[in-house]
């Protein structure tokens, strides 16, 4: 099992605007076949150091998380987050 972990600062750090971006993250759900599991999280802490958002996807294998990396759906959530995050960061093992 391969899990993918991303987190994301946006922004725009508004409660609306950070549930609007957990809610089309969501989409993927459905989406793109190799996704076997996912969950966003939305954090609540709120500190300096803290990301806005966490999205935690598992895959069956590594060839399965490279094709939801290049999967049409993925790459449209990708290209518009690109816009709305001041920074991203990422881990992906297996287990």
């Amino acid at each position: 099992m391969i899990t993918h972990i991303v987190c994301f600062k946006l922004k725009d750090r508004s409660p609306e605007h950070i549930a609007q971006v957990r809610d089309r993250l969501l989409t993927l759900d459905g989406n793109v076949p190799q996704l076997r599991h996912l969950e966003v999280g939305v954090d609540f802490i709120r500190s300096d150091r803290s990301y806005d958002l966490a999205l935690v996807a598992k895959f069956d294998s590594a060839e399965d998380l490279q094709a939801y990396q290049v999967h049409p759906y993925h790459v449209e959530i990708a290209n518009y987050l690109a816009g709305l995050r001041e920074s991203a960061v990422a881990v992906d093992y297996e287990s």
